[in-house]
C-alpha cells in the first residue's frame, strides 16, 4: 500500500455582541481543566468550558482594541461567527447548500490546459488540493493552509453565490453520540449535508499502514455506493482519484488526478471510526496534553507508527466513500470543508489558551514537505501561502496564525 495514500491521511436576533458569550469574572486559563476527562459526558463539558473561554477572551480582545482603532480592521460590529451545523435553522442549512451548489455549477477558473478536469469553481478548490498535498499535510504549514483554503471557500460562497451565512462545522463529539446518519448534518434530508452511500454488501475492512509502518485495520461503514439523498444525490465528482483507499486495502488512482474522470459522490459512513478517533475526549485530549505546536499538529493528523489516526484522519475516515478518503481529492466532498472547519476551530480554542506564543513565531513547527521528505527548509512566519487558482492573493503564514487578524475576522460558537 502507498504511504502516501491511507497512511497520509490516517497518521494522518440580539446584537453580535450579545451572542457571543462574556467570559466568567477573572476568568484565566488556571480554572480551566488540565486534563481530558475519559467519560464522554464530562469531555463534552471541558469542551464547552474551554470553547467558552476562547469566545470570551477573544470578546473583551476585540472590544478592547475596537476602542483603540479609528477605522478597519476586526472589530465585534463586522466579526463573523461560525456555528455547527445543527443550531442552524432549516432555511440557514438549504442557504448553505444552495451555494455550494451554485459554485459547482459555476465556470472554474483554472484553464484547461493546467487541469482538464477541472469543470467548475467547485473543482478549482479541489484540483489545488490535489497539487499541493505533499506540501499541505505533516508539514509547517498543514493548519494555517487549511485554514485560509477553507476561509477562501467561504468568500467565494458569499462573494459569488449569494451566500449571507458563514462556514459552518462539523461536532465530531455530537455525531459521536448520536450516530453519523442519525444527525441533522448526515441524515440525508433536504436540511443536511445529504447523507450516507447506498449499501454495498460484504465490503472488507479499510487497511492503513504499510512502508514499515504496523497495519491499522478499520472497518468498513454501511454504505459504499453513490449518496442517494439530499442536495448532494446528483452531485459529480469531476477529479481523482489520486490516491483512494478502497475496502479490502487496495488503492485506486487515475494518475495525477487532474483529468476528468466524473463518477457520483460516494459515502461509506462509520460510526465506529467517529466514536473512537474523534469523539469528545479525543477533541479535548489534542486541546489539553499539548504543550507546543508540534505535538498539537501531530496528535490531531496521528503520530506515524502510533496506531492512533487522530481526529483529522478520524473525520475523513469516518465519512469514507469516494473521494473522503482520497488525501488528495477529499475537498470533492463538500462534507471536507464542515471536517476542516471543526478542525480549524479546534486549533482556534487551542490557541487561544496561550495567545502570545502560539499565534507568533513559536506557533508554527514543521519544514515544507510531508515529514520532511525530501528535506525541505522550516516553515516560518514569512512563507508565504498560495492557493493558485482557487483564490488569492498569496499570504505570508503571519497572517494566518490568528482568526481576527490579517485578513481574516471570525470565531467560533
Amino acid at each position: 500500500m502507498l504511504f502516501t495514500s491511507q497512511v497520509a491521511l490516517g497518521l494522518l436576533a440580539g446584537t453580535l455582541a450579545n451572542a457571543i458569550p462574556t467570559p466568567q469574572d477573572e476568568a484565566t486559563t488556571t480554572s480551566l481543566p488540565t486534563a481530558a476527562s475519559t467519560d464522554v459526558a464530562e469531555a463534552s463539558e471541558q469542551l464547552a468550558q474551554l470553547a467558552e473561554y476562547a469566545q470570551g477572551l477573544v470578546n473583551d480582545t476585540l472590544e478592547e482594541s475596537s476602542s483603540k482603532r479609528k477605522r478597519g480592521g476586526c472589530t465585534l460590529s463586522n466579526l463573523a461567527v461560525r456555528r455547527e451545523w445543527g443550531t442552524l435553522s432549516n432555511k440557514q442549512r438549504k442557504a448553505y447548500t444552495d451555494a455550494v451548489l451554485c459554485l459547482q455549477a459555476k465556470t472554474a477558473k483554472t484553464p484547461s490546459s493546467l487541469m482538464p478536469g477541472a469543470k467548475s469553481r467547485f473543482d478549482d478548490w479541489v484540483g489545488t488540493h490535489i497539487n499541493q498535498t505533499m506540501t499541505i499535510h505533516y508539514t509547517g504549514t498543514f493548519l494555517a493552509w487549511h485554514r485560509y483554503f477553507t476561509w477562501q471557500y467561504e468568500q467565494a460562497l458569499r462573494n459569488e453565490c449569494g451566500y449571507t451565512g458563514y462556514q459552518p462545522y462539523w461536532d465530531w463529539a455530537k455525531t459521536a453520540v448520536t450516530g453519523l446518519a442519525a444527525s441533522p448534518i448526515l441524515d440525508g434530508s433536504a436540511y443536511s449535508m445529504s447523507g450516507n452511500g447506498a449499501p454495498v454488501a460484504n465490503q472488507g475492512p479499510i487497511i492503513l499502514g504499510g512502508n514499515g509502518l504496523p497495519e491499522i485495520v478499520l472497518p468498513s461503514g454501511t454504505g459504499g455506493g453513490c449518496v442517494t439523498s439530499g442536495p448532494f444525490k446528483n452531485m459529480t465528482v469531476n477529479l481523482g482519484p489520486v490516491a483512494l483507499g478502497l475496502p479490502g486495502g487496495a488503492t485506486e488512482s487515475n494518475g495525477s488526478g487532474l483529468e476528468w474522470n466524473p463518477r457520483c459522490l460516494k459515502r461509506d459512513l462509520t460510526d465506529y471510526i467517529n466514536k473512537r478517533f474523534a469523539n469528545a475526549t479525543s477533541i479535548a485530549r489534542n486541546i489539553l496534553k499539548p504543550k507546543d505546536i508540534w505535538d498539537f499538529q501531530m496528535t490531531m493528523q496521528g503520530y506515524p507508527g502510533s496506531g492512533d489516526i487522530g481526529v483529522h484522519g478520524g473525520g475523513h475516515y469516518s465519512m469514507g466513500g469516494d473521494p473522503g478518503r482520497d488525501l488528495f481529492v477529499s475537498p470533492g466532498d463538500p462534507f471536507f470543508y464542515l471536517h476542516h472547519a471543526m478542525i480549524d476551530r479546534t486549533w482556534w480554542i487551542w490557541q487561544t489558551l496561550d495567545v502570545k506564543t502560539r499565534t507568533g513565531a513559536a506557533g508554527i513547527s514543521g519544514t515544507g514537505t510531508f515529514l520532511d521528505s525530501p528535506p525541505s527548509p522550516n516553515t516560518t512566519l514569512d512563507t508565504m501561502v498560495d492557493l493558485g487558482y482557487a483564490a488569492g492573493p498569496a499570504v505570508r503564514m503571519r497572517d494566518l496564525m490568528s482568526t481576527t487578524d490579517g485578513p481574516m475576522c471570525y470565531i467560533y460558537l
